[in-house]
């Protein structure tokens, strides 16, 4: 059983970053999903699947993973680059291009 180890992706509806500071811990598959042929659901027979843990830092995450003997990898991912604007700036002097409609 091997752990992901990762911080999860921001709402793409929604410009916040809520829920997106802690870092979650998921269980890779061990055994597929299959079709069930009534109802056209998906299950597996794997419980592991469900089971989600929070923590509050990478190192937490893995600190638990070493404590608890499980094998994991830990996925970073790199900041987004956020530009500073102000609506003010569609109207300043030094503006490169005129605003106009």
């Amino acid at each position: 059983m091997l752990a992901r180890i990762y911080q999860p992706a921001p709402n793409p509806m929604q410009s916040g970053r809520a829920n997106t500071r802690q870092w979650m811990l998921e269980f890779e598959p061990e055994s597929q999903q299959k079709i069930e042929p009534l109802m056209g659901y998906t299950s597996s027979a794997d419980m592991r699947q469900q089971v989600r843990i929070h923590f509050e830092t990478a190192e937490a995450a893995v600190g638990w993973c070493k404590r608890e003997g499980i094998p994991y990898t830990v996925f970073r991912t790199a900041e987004p680059r956020r530009r500073k604007a102000a609506y003010a700036d569609n109207f300043a002097f030094t503006r490169k291009s005129p605003w106009t409609h």
